[in-house]
Parts: C-alpha cells; structure tokens; sequence
C-alpha cells in the first residue's frame, strides 16, 4: 500500500513539474512582448484646452476627450470610496490581483455556463490601469494574463495612491467625459469637491457600462446600479446606513453640460481665438493639450456691443419690410411637436419661434416653441399669445418679393395660420405683450479696442452666431469709404501741411488708360477753398483726391501700410476715397494708434496662455518692468514700465488728427448722430451706392469700430451712411460701456500751441472776427499769411489732370468714385 502511494506521489510529482515548467514557459512566453509599464511615468492624458474671459469666467472648452486631470491629493475621499467599494475593495490591501475576488468570478461563471449571461470580471483597478493603459480589450487569456503580470509589476513599481490617480483620470464616463473631475462636470456640472453621494456613487456606477446606465435612456437601470453603489459603500463603512437610505432616496438629478461657449454672446470671439490657437499650436495642442487660455474679452462691455449692433441691424431691417415667415407647419394637430423641429436662433434668447394659430384685422394669436426635456421629449404643456396690430406695425410693409414692397392695412393680411414667426417678449405698463420680430438680412459687426495695449474688449461679428458663423469683424474685407480719409490727412500733418492748409474743393478730371474719372462729394456739389479741417468734417471726396494728389500716392500708401490697414496698398488716387478691402479690426487698430499718441499696436484677443502645468508659454504684453518684482517696499521709486513699441505717427500729428475728427462730431457728418457727453473723434465712412457703413470712433481710453452692409455688397439705399446707420450703433454702445466713467480730455501733447484762425480762410483772425476756430499747431508751424490754395493751378487751366498711372483705371472701374 505505501508502494502504490509512493508511486502515485511520484506520479504526481511528475505531472506538477511538467505543469509548472508548462505555465513557466508560456508565462515566459507570454512576458517577451509585454509592454513597458514604466511609460506611465510620463503620462499625460489628452486634457481638455479651457478659455476665459479677462473677468475669470469660462467662456468655452474645447477637447477630444473631455477630461481635467486632478492630482489624487485633490480627489475627495468619498469619491475614492465610492469606486473603491464599486471596482475593488481590497484594493489597498492586495498585490495587484485580488485572489478571493479571482475565485469568487470562477464560482460565478461556473454557475453561469449556459444561461447566456457574459462572463463575470475580476479585475483589480490595477488590472484596469493595466489593460487601459497598456493592453487591448481583447477578452482572450493571453490578454488576461498579461495584464496580471503587469499588475504585479505596476504594483511594484509605483504606490497605490498613484495607480488609483492614473485610474481615475483615465477612465471613461460616457458623453465623451473621461476622468472623475470631467465627468462631474459632464454629469452635474459640479467640481468633485460639491458632488453628494448619491452623485459620487452614480459616477462610481458608470464605468462598468456607461451606456447601460445612461441617465435618459435607461434610467431605471441607472438607478438601481447607483443604490448598488451606495450599499456597498455603507457595508464597507464608507457611509453611515442613515445616509445611504437617504442618498438612495434621490433622483438621478443629472443635467448633461452643453458643450461651446458658455459665456453669453461669446460665440464670435470664442472661435476667433479658437482659430488663433489652432494658428498658433496646431490642433493636437488646442483638443488635447489641457492649455489655459486668458482672453481679453470684457463680458460686460461684449453684451452691451451685441445690444446694440443688434438693434441697430433690426432697425434698418424693419424699415426694409416683413420678408415672411421662417417656415410653415400645420396647425390642425398636434402644432408643439411640429414647432419643436424647428431650429430657433439659440444664441438669441430674447426671441423665441412662435406659429399662428389664428390672425384677425387687429390682434395675431400665436403657440410659442415648446422645450424639449432632458430625454430629448417635447414639453406636453403648450403656452400661447397674442400679438397686437401696434406690436407688428413695421410688417405691414410687406417685401415677400425682395423689392416689390406693397403696403396692408391689417394683420390678417400679413400672417396666416400656420406661419411660422419669432416674437420677443416685453413689458408695457405692467402687461407682457409680444412683438413680432424677423432676423435681418443685413449683417455687421463691432469691435472695441483698449488703444493703448491692442486688448480686443469686444467683437461682435454678425446679428447672431446660430445664424451665420462667419465673422464680419475679422473674415469681412470692405470698403472703408472716408472712414480711410484721417489717414491721409494724417499723414499731410505729418509732412508739413497745417489743419489750416487750404485744399480746393472742385469738381476734377483723373484721365487713366483712356477712362475718365470724375469724383464727387456725396450729395454733389462743391465748397470750393477750404481747409483740411472742414475737409474732414464734412467728408469732402474732392478735397481729398486733390490732397492725395498733392502729396502723392507713394506717400498716401506708405502709411497705409505703417498703420497696417493694408500689407500692401496700391499707390493710386482712387484708392485715397478708401477703395481699397480691409477689416473692421483692421480699422480698429489703426485708429487706436490715432488715439494712443502714434504708439504701433498690436490686436490680441489673448492676454495669456499656460500649459497643463501652470507654465505661460505666451503673454500679449511685451513691455518690459524689471523693478515690478520688488518683493517689498524700501523708499525705492515707483517701477518704470519700458515701452519699447513702434512710434508710427508723431504725437502732434495724432493730437491734431485727433482734434479734426472731434469736428466731425460736433459739427461734421456725425453731428447729432454721436453724442457721448465726453470729449469725442470719431469718421464716418459710405461706400458707392451706399453698400457698406462704417463709423470708427474713440475716447481717450476706448476705440470702437462699427460697420453695417449685405455679405454680398447690395445697396442699402438712399441715406444708408454711415452717419445714418452706423454711427447711432456706435453712440448707444459708448454711452453704455461708459457709463459711470469720468470724461477725459484727450492730452495735447507739450509745445503744441493753440492759435484763433478763421475757420474758412485757414488764416489767423483778428479780434472780434466771426467765424473762428482754436487750432493746434506744431513748433515752427502756424496759419499761413498769404493765402495760398492747393490745387487752384490745375482748376484755373480747365485742364484735367493726367499722368496717373494706369493702374488707376482698375480701380475706377471697381467703383471707387463718389465714395463718402
């Protein structure tokens, strides 16, 4: 007997050294091409790019896998709990595989065989940081054991605190949030720190299946998973079993973030730094790099620009007539579903789509838009209104027909049952009226300026973003018209001519390459001498041809370009009534150098950016200050700010320029139109046939840029200037972002001197004259004492002016003449 026990025992003996050099060689095997573990020493997620306001406030995100890393020191310790007692409770005790775990999913899926069911995992969080990480999801043995062996060696290599942070930031929620920190914000939109614990213990439910426990679509099971959760985390003693029947007790409560731009108004300004740091970094950096992005926009003064270049755009748009509804559904059945299709306008809240139901001679019942719940369901609860005739007078112009108008006489006429229209909601007396409103054709855009650092404040680039996403403030390139005049004014100032040079204003001839080009003042006529500073005021186009002239092109051009309003503008004197294509900012910046004293300037809607680890890696302020960083006070003087920029223009130019345009608001062609109670500058700008309006204005400290137009340059109409349409945008815009300020004269430069000239003749005047005007002059400079005009040679020979380059007939035939 103890024979045959010997020999079995050697038997098995055999058979266990066969098997053990068997798994040792497939575990050899299998190890050759393990992955190397130590690459998670440089991990680095890809992390999603955050930007903000000036103020602090996040204006967009923008990612692939929407994810913050949080550092395991900065995790709460309930949400470690929580995912802890869902994925593996022995965590902090076992060597990378969890063996009870392990022989408790064996007995499981023994139990299994054959009901269908899928296989019951055992997997450590380890195992799961090694499969995430480095391994495929394959459901095969090799796979398996792989991953135990790098969990041994992970193990070995880093402490558990550290594998637990490599999990939670990797692991995937569901609707694209990855990581704890997005996806409570993903979820609640809530940092980790707010979360509850039936929210912790929701999240802590999801990696398992996000799909499966998907908030909308399965919210039974989502529940039931979460309390699963809870239960566990109250049998370990994570939480009180008070607590957990209490957290137990509460709804899902999940409300999914939307993803964009988060800060009202923002949408224009957030994909045009959106497209600058794509310039900039490339796309990998932008979705995946975690960067920190501060921008320069003020959100107070970006609503106040989005006010009112909206009224201004409806304004001139309801003058224009009612174009008829948006769409048409039918109003027989169920008309909140139908409604609920169409697409509103969603970055412009105030209104909200309505479909009639009913239209008398005098009042329109309309069902306004009902929402959509979380699940993606349409409200069952139908609101309805009325629209009264005085509420919608401005329709009964009707322009179905582009510019066939015919005028009605009652609302019936104007809406049908079934039309689809947008109304806004206001207060009148008390009551809550709608008025019927319609998204305007006409586009523009605004731009506000701090001209002494480029810092873009605000830019509004079109009625609405949801309407059309390109950017009339930065994709635009119009027609400035005589918004381009200060420029070339500046640049006589600056060689040698006087506010007080008197120009001729007089009908002219320009021959070129056979054509004739014969330029007028808007509205005809002509002044005849006068000088450069009524030539400005009132917009004179012949004056400034014969200026233009006077100096010459190559001059004109040159300054054009130091100012950057073009990279290289075409040396001819169609080109002096603003001809030539350029932006609004473009515009902006320019006329903050006019504001800021000559200073070059350079546009940024971005103070600062940093790295995932805090470092800036660019900053928009290049001025340097070495004494900034004094640690303490010791009696030493106050810190030097070094400016080192550009000087374009010579601070008496920019002063006398300056002083020019304060004309054209007080007197000029934006008298009565911009009235800041403030010292003020400002230039209109008309295009032929009144296809663009622009009016460019600036404080002391601000420098605002408007302009108004069709994207397919079309006639406005008569009157259509930019006096008329832009200039009032700029007026309310000003008034409201300055409110509360204190009015600031701008700063006459030292040696300037200040001498009483007769406004027509340009020369100095004499006591008690009528008519007369303090101007600035330049050291050595003053009022001419003979009287002398600039360009009364050519008009007295009746002779036209030839010798202009034959590049000039291009830019006639492009329709340069007659600009304003």
């Amino acid at each position: 007997m103890i024979r045959l026990i010997g020999y079995f025992f050697g038997i098995g003996a055999v058979m266990f050294l066969i098997v053990a050099a068997g798994v040792a060689w497939y575990i050899g095997d299998v190890s050759k091409d393990l992955p190397d573990y130590e690459v998670l020493n440089s991990y680095e997620p890809p992390v999603t790019t955050r930007v903000h306001a000036a103020s602090g406030e996040l204006m967009a995100e923008y990612a692939r896998e929407r994810r913050l890393f949080l550092p395991i020191q900065a995790i709460p310790d309930r949400v470690k709990a929580a995912f802890l007692s869902a994925e593996d409770k022995n965590f902090y005790s076992h060597p990378g595989v969890d063996p009870i775990g392990l022989a408790r999913a064996i007995v499981v899926n023994i139990q299994n065989l054959g009901s269908g069911r899928r296989p019951v995992g055992a997997s450590t969080i380890t195992q799961q940081v090694a499969k995430n990480f480095l391994l495929s999801a394959d459901q095969t043995i090799d796979r398996k054991v792989k991953e135990a062996i790098l969990s041994f060696r992970i193990e070995q290599a880093y402490s558990k605190d550290r594998i637990l942070e490599l999990y939670l930031n990797e692991i995937f929620f569901g609707q694209n949030a990855y990581g704890i920190a997005g996806a409570a914000l993903t979820y609640f939109n809530k940092s980790v720190n707010e979360l509850t614990i039936a929210e912790t213990a929701y999240l802590a439910a999801l990696p398992k299946a996000p799909s499966n426990y998907h908030p909308f679509r399965h919210p039974d099971r989502a529940i039931e998973r979460r309390n699963w959760v809870i239960d566990r985390m109250v049998e370990n003693g994570y939480v009180t079993a008070t607590d957990g029947a209490s957290a137990k007790n509460q709804p899902l409560g999940v409300s999914v973030r939307k993803t964009g731009s988060y800060l009202f108004a923002s949408e224009f300004f957030a994909e045009e730094v959106r497209r600058e740091m794509i310039d900039r970094y490339g796309k990998d950096a932008l979705y995946e790099g975690g960067l920190s992005v501060r921008t320069t926009l003020d959100p107070k003064l970006q609503a106040l620009a989005r006010k009112a270049l909206q009224k201004g755009l409806v304004t001139y748009d309801e003058r224009r007539g009612f174009r008829g509804p948006v769409e048409r559904i039918d109003v027989s059945g169920d008309w909140g579903a139908l409604l609920a299709d169409v697409d509103p306008l969603r970055d412009v809240p105030e209104w909200t789509l309505a479909v009639v139901l009913s239209a008398t001679n005098d009042t329109v019942d309309v069902g306004l838009r009902p929402g959509r719940e979380e699940t993606g369901a349409v409200e069952t609860q139908r609101h309805t209104g009325s629209i009264l005739a005085e509420d919608m007078k401005w329709a009964y112009r009707l322009n179905i027909t582009g510019d066939k108008r015919r005028n009605v006489k009652s609302a019936a006429e104007v809406l049908n049952p079934g039309d689809v229209v947008y109304v806004e909601a206001y207060d009148k007396g008390g009551e809550s009226r709608l008025r019927l409103r319609q998204p305007p054709k006409v586009q523009g855009a605004l731009v506000a300026m701090d001209p002494h650092t480029g810092r873009v404040l605000a830019m509004v680039g079109g009625f609405s973003y949801a309407q059309s996403e390109f950017n009339r403030a930065t994709q635009a390139e119009r027609q400035p018209g005589s918004a381009f005049k200060p420029f070339i004014y500046a640049a006589a100032l600056d060689n040698g001519y006087t506010p007080a040079s008197v120009v001729l204003d007089a009908p002219i001839e320009i021959v070129s390459g056979g054509e004739i080009w014969k330029p007028k003042n808007y509205g005809g006529g002509s002044a005849g001498p006068s000088t450069l500073r009524l030539g400005i005021e009132k917009s004179r186009n012949l004056m400034t041809v014969r200026l233009a002239k006077d100096m010459g092109m190559s001059l004109v051009a040159e300054y054009a370009e130091r100012f950057g309003l073009y990279d290289k503008m075409l040396p001819v004197l169609a080109m002096s009534l603003g001809s030539g294509e350029t932006t609004v900012m473009r515009m902006v910046s320019a006329y903050s150098v006019l504001a800021n004293g000559g200073k070059q300037i350079k546009p940024s809607l971005i103070d600062r950016i940093q790295d995932r680890y805090g470092k800036t890696i660019f900053k928009h302020e290049e001025r340097s200050c070495d004494a900034c960083v004094a640690t303490a006070w010791l009696s030493q003087d106050e810190p030097e700010v070094v400016d080192t920029r550009e000087q374009v223009l010579d601070p008496m130019t920019s002063y006398q320029i300056t002083s020019m345009m304060e004309g054209v608001v007080t007197r000029g062609t934006a008298a009565s139109k911009v009235n800041l109670g403030r010292p003020t500058a400002g230039k209109t700008g008309t295009t032929n046939d009144e296809k663009d309006a622009w009016f460019v204005g600036y404080t002391p400290d601000l420098v605002t840029g408007v302009f108004i137009g069709f994207d397919n340059p079309t006639p406005m109409g008569r009157g259509s200037t930019g006096g008329a349409l832009a200039a009032p945008v700029f007026n309310e815009f000003m008034l409201a972002a300055l409110e509360g300020t204190r009015p600031v004269d701008f700063r006459i430069p030292d040696g300037m001197k200040l001498i009483a000239i007769n406004r027509k003749t340009g020369m100095q005047a004499n006591p008690g004259e009528p008519d007369v005007i303090m101007e600035a002059f330049k050291p050595g400079t003053g009022p001419s004492d003979v009287y002398s005009v600039i360009g009364l040679e050519d008009y007295a020979t009746g002779e036209a002016i030839t010798n202009i380059s034959p590049q000039a007939n291009q830019a006639v035939v492009t329709g340069s003449g007659g600009l304003y």
